[in-house]
């Protein structure tokens, strides 16, 4: 419904503002927007696949903790690390304040600083925070692939640079390739950050269309332009690893052997993949504590406590909706195996792909129509009228978080369906079990641990939602969220620090069970085998006379 609201807005005659928009506001916002997503694309991919390769195929000091510690960043959302780099970098902040105390500066004309309000800036980091979908990929693919293949080019004598870019990287490219994609969706759909940085890009032009210019059909007809760019980029995704094919006919993945780096080399390896945690969560995390320590009485004031109440309750209600709608999806595709059915539960899952500012456009209007008709209705029946009671109660906050995040908990929950065996639906019925009957006696006592991660990790989503949330939330409703966009877009960055602060511990949860349940299912499906690595040491240039 959303997506076809928005063709319908679309359609509609804008006026004097579309001229505008197509003549200005557009190709500025597209040039800005393709610039924005292949510099991040660029800077993750080389953070993602290095760190990867790092932690997957060499031995140095510190490699077993940067082997989850680097998904971190995942559990800060973009916008709070863009206010936080703001406060720090920009010409009032700590940093410049002590070079113009130290050096004796005036004015910012006396001396060169990067401009942290910038496209370069929104790129970096950006790519600081989004890389860890690079890394989850990539590491994956590197420790699934067959470790004799890895041991062959090393006895072969290949060196360890050209073991990682003619046999590794092209056995990872399609891996690599799907958390790029995802990493720029993420991009693509942000508002917070480009709005700290000051970069118009299509979500920022759709905003602000919508809301500064009063052009709802305006900002439709760019909200168009964007869902062509993310089809454009989930083809790019498809075409990517159309003909990649890999076959492992080994039914246990062996440990590859790890190349030990030892002196500088291992300074630079734990370096590399210490600067993304230290730049992605580390000094974004000082940064929120040391203000929000300056603000603690707001731990018992009215508007953060009814922040939290409210983020709370969106999130519980939309997140157990979510998933309980992914497991009658990912049920009813388990009973009935049928093309057309599959083709509409996989459809009702693309939301994910959209961004929440499209989401917000295509959902107000319908919802507004219904409002309207459901007040006709009241007023007429029994002569009260309800106003705005859809969007005026936040429904359509928790319609939004479900169509987007749907794709999440139904991934999670149709893999854990596949894993179950089909012969315990055969001995149920035997038994008598009707079919609703074997769902809740057999497979969601089965399905516990999947439907907790899966609960939880949609609940993290959307307390972080920023753009759907600004546009659809109720008057006078705030969250943490849009408590902390609200601060940071008039400069009050020490008001934003604590509520930032308590979405990035609540973002911490998901991280840890997912690098839990990564680091456990990997242990499951290896093998013990003889520590290879100790006798290979990267410096050596002859690999297979060191073996």
């Amino acid at each position: 419904m959303p997506l076809l609201a928005i063709g319908w807005i679309a359609l509609s005659p804008a006026g004097d503002v579309w001229h505008h928009l197509l003549t200005t506001v557009l190709p500025r916002s597209m040039a800005t927007t393709l610039i924005l997503m292949a510099g991040v694309g660029v800077l993750t991919t080389v953070l993602g696949v290095g760190t990867a390769w790092l932690t997957t195929m060499c031995r140095f000091p510190g490699r077993g903790w940067f082997d989850w510690i680097l998904l971190i960043p995942l559990a800060i959302p973009t916008y709070i690390v863009a206010f936080a780099y703001v406060e720090a970098l920009d010409y009032t902040g700590p940093l410049q304040s002590a070079l113009r105390s130290v050096f004796g500066f005036k004015t910012s004309r006396d001396y060169w600083f990067p401009e942290v309000r910038s496209l370069g800036g929104a790129i970096f980091v950006m790519s600081l925070v989004l890389y860890p979908y690079v890394y989850l990929t990539s590491r994956a693919s590197f420790l699934i692939q067959i470790a004799s293949v890895f041991d062959v080019s090393r006895t072969l004598g290949a060196s360890p640079w050209r073991v990682f870019f003619t046999v590794a990287l092209p056995m990872t490219r399609p891996a690599a390739v799907v958390g790029v994609s995802l990493a720029l969706m993420e991009c693509l759909n942000d508002i917070g950050a480009v709005t700290f940085f000051g970069v118009r890009t299509l979500t920022f032009s759709v905003y602000e269309t919508w809301l500064n210019r009063s052009s709802l059909e305006g900002a439709a007809q760019l909200a168009v332009a964007m869902l062509l760019m993310v089809f454009a980029l989930l083809w790019v995704e498809r075409q990517g690893r159309r003909h990649q094919k890999f076959h492992n006919h080994s039914t246990k993945h062996l440990q590859p052997s790890r190349f030990k780096l030892q002196g500088w080399r291992a300074t630079v390896a734990f370096t590399a993949c210490a600067l993304p945690v230290l730049l992605g969560f580390g000094i974004p995390a000082y940064i929120l504590v040391k203000m929000a320590s300056r603000r603690l009485e707001q731990l018992m004031d009215g508007a953060f406590l009814a922040a939290i109440s409210n983020s709370l309750f969106l999130a519980c209600i939309a997140s157990v909706l979510t998933v309980s709608l992914s497991v009658a999806l990912a049920y009813g595709m388990r009973l009935q195996k049928n093309v057309i059915l599959s083709l509409a539960v996989r459809f009702s899952a693309i939301g994910y792909a959209i961004p929440g500012t499209i989401l917000a456009v295509g959902i107000l209007v319908p919802l507004a129509n219904l409002d309207g008709v459901l007040n006709s209705f009241s007023k007429s029946t029994f002569g009260y009228a309800t106003g705005p009671l859809l969007l005026g109660s936040g429904v359509g906050l928790i319609y939004a978080y479900t169509v987007r995040f749907l794709a999440i908990s139904f991934g999670q929950i149709d893999s854990g369906f596949a894993k179950i065996s089909p012969h315990l639906d055969m001995a149920s019925r035997t038994l008598g079990r009707t079919a609703s009957q074997t769902l809740w006696q057999v497979h969601l006592p089965i399905l516990k641990p999947v439907l907790l991660s899966a609960l939880l990790l949609t609940f993290v989503d959307c307390m972080k939602e920023l753009p759907a949330t600004i546009l659809l939330r109720p008057f006078n409703f705030e969250t943490l969220a849009t408590t902390v966009f609200e601060a940071a877009s008039r400069e009050a960055f020490e008001d934003a620090a604590l509520p930032a602060l308590a979405i990035v511990l609540v973002g911490l949860l998901p991280v840890i069970l997912l690098a839990r349940t990564s680091a456990q299912s990997f242990r499951s499906k290896s093998s013990t085998r003889p520590p290879l690595e100790a006798a290979v040491p990267l410096a050596s240039p002859d690999l297979s006379a060191a073996e």
